[in-house]
């Protein structure tokens, strides 16, 4: 039931992301992205020095810093095709092309993300479940704006509001992927090092966050909702520790 409950919430939260872009006004839809983008990479930096660096460092796995290292040059070489997405770089042309290349790097990235959430949260019950809960949650409120400016693209493109839905849930279903091969992994066959795969998602994470963070400036400057959101989003993850 757990398992269950843990895969609908990461689905919901990127067809809520559709949802918004099919009711909510444009300008308003540019506002909630900025903001959610800000308190989401204020959560997603301090989940990673507060919960899970000091795990992975406590670990067995060696050179913990390489691999930490990768995932920050794996989402900085992942964002050469996803074009800045992540962090609420959309470029909309109407009647533009379907982009591949950002479906499939933004897929990869969820599915990478989903591997050590299967491991951390669904498979050990309580014994790590504030680390999973921090996971869990840094995942869905980055997936919601990431769904928004994804959608917000798709329903420009030259394909159909019905296949653009379609592309938008087999995004939807690819931290879930990610989720059942850590699962399976974790379970029976125990074939990943999942400190190894936690490093590279939490180099990934301290990629988008700083970036979210930094380019959340307008004129260099921080707005006081920007810079509220980003403390919230700080101030989140140090309760849930």
């Amino acid at each position: 039931m757990e398992q269950i409950i843990v895969i609908l919430s990461l689905i919901i939260a990127v067809v809520l992301g559709g949802l918004i872009v099919t009711y909510l006004h444009a300008s308003n839809k540019k506002k909630f992205i900025k903001l959610m983008l800000s308190f989401s990479g204020g959560f997603l930096l301090s989940i990673a020095f507060i919960h899970f660096v000091p795990e992975l460092y406590a670990s067995s796995t060696k050179n913990i810093g390489i691999y930490i290292l990768i995932g920050f040059l794996v989402q900085l070489s992942l964002e050469f095709f996803s074009g800045g997405i992540e962090h609420g770089h959309v470029h909309v042309h109407k009647g533009q092309k379907m982009p591949w290349g950002l479906f499939i790097s933004l897929s990869v990235h969820s599915f990478l993300e989903g591997i050590p959430l299967g491991n951390q949260y669904v498979s050990h019950g309580s014994t790590h479940v504030h680390d999973g809960n921090s996971l869990l949650f840094g995942i869905l409120f980055h997936q919601l704006p990431v769904a928004v400016a994804l959608m917000t693209l798709l329903i420009n493109t030259n394909i159909t509001k019905l296949k653009s839905w379609i592309i938008l849930l087999g995004f939807a279903i690819m931290t879930p992927l990610g989720l059942l091969l850590g699962l399976i992994s974790s379970t029976a066959t125990h074939f990943i090092d999942f400190n190894m795969i936690l490093a590279v998602v939490v180099g990934m994470f301290l990629h988008i966050s700083t970036t979210i963070i930094f380019e959340t400036s307008e004129n260099h400057k921080f707005n006081i909702l920007k810079l509220t959101s980003i403390l919230i989003g700080c101030i989140l993850a140090f309760l849930i520790h």
